[in-house]
């Protein structure tokens, strides 16, 4: 399992916004309420090895390559980080994506798997804000799976295998927002959101 991290040479070019979560928390709802609300932000699309799910389309939701394409990229250092999160299934943040939002003016928001959550944190300091989304417990985490239809029973499993692993990383982020009811959630990260980008402006 390797990963890559931000270039020094692109540290001072923006801030970003990290949201990180265990599949099925509640993650992708509460960023998509946060982009809509702060015209500031900007979405940062990830690149994946995996297979489109459900309605998922390329370049929207994310860039699909196959495995191979992605090894490629990153022996040629493209990726500000990426992680190999199953075997031969990668995730990755390209340099190009965060280049093009900064050049806007905007502050990158990323949603990106834990340990690619900490890595940005860790390199960006405080330009850098890492929220940790986390279901109220592992029962309704395994509902919310099960409730997606997109996953086979086995891949439930290994989802909730690994979401234990995920959880034990959340004191390490700056802020934790428990998705137990969706209105106080976006709320909570709406205000946070919005003290950052107040600070920005400092």
């Amino acid at each position: 399992m390797g990963r890559k991290c931000f270039d020094a040479s692109l540290n001072g070019r923006g801030n970003v916004l990290v949201f990180s979560a265990p599949s099925g928390a509640g993650k992708t709802t509460i960023v998509h309420h946060l982009l809509e609300k702060f015209p500031a932000l900007e979405f940062s699309i990830s690149a994946t090895s995996r297979a489109p799910r459900g309605n998922e389309k390329d370049g929207i939701d994310y860039y699909f390559m196959t495995p191979e394409v992605f090894r490629e990229k990153i022996s040629r250092n493209e990726f500000l980080e990426w992680e190999e999160v199953y075997a031969g299934n990668y995730y990755g943040t390209t340099k190009s994506e965060a280049g093009r939002v900064w050049e806007k003016g905007k502050v990158l928001l990323c949603d990106v798997d834990v340990k690619g959550g900490l890595n940005i944190k860790q390199t960006l300091g405080n330009r850098a804000l890492a929220v940790f989304v986390e279901p109220p417990s592992m029962d309704v985490l395994r509902e919310r799976l099960q409730n997606r239809n997109t996953d086979s029973p086995e891949a439930i499993k290994r989802r909730l295998q690994k979401a234990k692993e995920e959880l034990s990383y959340a004191p390490q982020f700056d802020k934790i927002i428990v998705n137990d009811n969706l209105e106080k959630a976006l709320k909570e990260a709406e205000t946070l959101v919005a003290e950052f980008l107040q600070k920005e402006k400092k």
